[in-house]
């Protein structure tokens, strides 16, 4: 087994949440792990970007090629658009479809989609209100890692697994919200 995973947003969206428990589940399989970071300005609302490798094999390098992604997992639909050159030919984006316009030039929302549409695996969903719908707002990274956990070729169970030991601190109800919040997610990728 191996996926190469690309996680992109902005700062305070949770990316290196959903990093760190797409990692835990994976550990939990026995597969190994390797991870790079890239902060940006992301107390800024900044760019935030992981390179997540997973696999049964030894991994030699924590940073992904060009065109070597097998899914680009992203909380804002223009910084998907940022590492498409990552993404393998057969590879899958799974993003949000509302964008967080950071910067008064951000490009018009339907020309951003209309690229991301060009690429031949896309699921997009609108994480902010399907999160919402579950009673947290905050758990919209949850949600986007929901919909992407078709696609990592690793079983739910673990995935929530990983939310119950990253969010276990925080109390039972909010393992619970996130739970939920993930299954609403993979039930809109499954759905497509």
């Amino acid at each position: 087994m191996k996926k190469d995973i690309i996680l992109a947003g902005v700062g305070g969206q949770g990316i290196l949440s959903i990093a760190t428990i797409i990692g835990e589940a994976a550990l939990n399989q026995g597969l190994r792990i390797k991870q790079a970071e890239v902060h940006g300005m992301s107390q800024r609302g900044g760019d935030v970007q992981s390179n997540l490798r997973i696999s049964s094999e030894p991994i030699l390098s924590d940073l992904i090629p060009l065109k070597g992604a097998d899914i680009i997992i992203s909380l804002e639909p223009m910084e998907a658009l940022r590492y498409l050159p990552f993404l393998a030919e057969d590879g899958w984006i799974v993003t949000n479809s509302e964008p967080f316009i950071n910067i008064p030039n951000y490009p018009d929302i339907n020309d951003v989609m209309a690229e991301l549409g060009k690429v031949r695996n896309v699921v997009s969903l609108d994480v902010d209100k399907i999160a919402k719908d579950c009673g947290n707002a905050r758990a919209a990274n949850m949600v986007l890692l929901g919909a992407a956990t078709p696609y990592l070729g690793m079983e739910p169970e673990k995935i929530e697994a990983g939310i119950e030991r990253i969010f276990s601190k925080k109390g039972r109800e909010v393992v619970e919200l996130n739970i939920k919040a993930l299954r609403a997610g993979r039930g809109v990728a499954e759905s497509k």
